[in-house]
């Protein structure tokens, strides 16, 4: 149960619990490079702020219940998730980047071939260099990923991004092939397939399959009225606000839980959550 919007002290085992029923896979983001600090509580408090949250779970250790850096957070609706992993994705808890991805089955899906190399990367560039750099053109899949030396863990220079287009994907090839990132003009291309003979990603085959997919998809999500649609940012996420529309305050940092997020801001409110001036529809809305 909960009290105020803060889990109370009996609700922990249904939290745990919850890990055992079925979850909703498009509903489910999932979380990585927890800090061992990170609790149940501290995720619910950080995730019910993109929306509402049904359950949480970070499997632990059965002799020292200490969780095991990884979790599962279920929201009510598929949008939720969605703005959860734009927003939450690379942000530091106890100084620590967390990973929000889509659960491993939504992430299959949504592999659709849109994977891109980046070379001649400067040692200083790291994941989350290459995160905030690269998802401005788009939906980034998973977390973006440097190749290291095994032994020194220094950058080989060079990675991968992940998109959920190739809308966005061709996109930022067109934008940073060639540019300078921390003093360095990098490549991006598209990756080379695997267990391939030298073909790469971004084929005619791969764009009809994706396209298809989406389509698909489209057809069994239901509509909602300020949800941003496939393929598109939610308004306030980088891009202008629509005339007339101002944002909730955001809500206080959870008691207690201050030292998790030192140093950075709430998360602004979801798209469906922003207050109309006026009480009436958004402009371009009426008949």
């Amino acid at each position: 149960s909960a009290a105020g919007g803060r889990i109370t002290a009996g609700a922990g085992a249904s939290l745990v619990g919850s890990g055992q029923r079925d979850r909703v896979p498009e509903a489910t983001c999932y979380l990585g490079n927890l800090e061992p600090r990170v609790t149940e509580e501290i995720v619910w408090e950080l995730f019910m702020q993109c929306g509402p949250v049904v359950s949480v779970y970070l499997p632990k250790d059965r002799v020292t219940n200490e969780h095991q850096g990884y979790g599962f957070v279920e929201f009510k609706s598929e949008q939720d998730a969605d703005y959860a992993i734009k927003i939450l994705n690379m942000l530091r808890v106890y100084d620590k980047p967390i990973k929000v991805n889509k659960s491993a089955k939504d992430r299959m899906e949504q592999d659709v071939g849109a994977n891109l190399f980046v070379g001649n990367l400067d040692p200083e560039v790291d994941e989350k260099y290459l995160y905030d750099t690269f998802s401005a053109f788009g939906v980034v899949t998973r977390t973006p990923k440097v190749m290291r030396d095994p032994d020194t863990g220094e950058s080989r220079g060079f990675g991968f991004v992940s998109f959920a287009t190739f809308e966005a994907s061709d996109a930022a090839i067109e934008a940073m092939n060639g540019q300078f990132l921390s003093n360095r003009p990098v490549s991006v291309m598209y990756a080379y397939k695997k267990d391939s003979r030298g073909e790469r990603h971004g084929t005619p085959a791969e764009r009809l399959l994706a396209q298809r997919n989406r389509s698909m998809r489209e057809e069994k999500r239901p509509h909602t009225l300020f949800a941003a649609g496939p393929g598109q940012a939610p308004q306030g996420l980088g891009m202008g606000m629509p005339p007339g529309v101002s944002r909730m305050p955001p809500p206080p940092p959870p008691a207690g839980m201050a030292g998790a997020f030192r140093g950075m801001p709430p998360p602004p409110p979801p798209p469906h959550m922003m207050m109309y001036n006026g009480g009436g529809p958004p402009p371009g809305m009426m008949g």
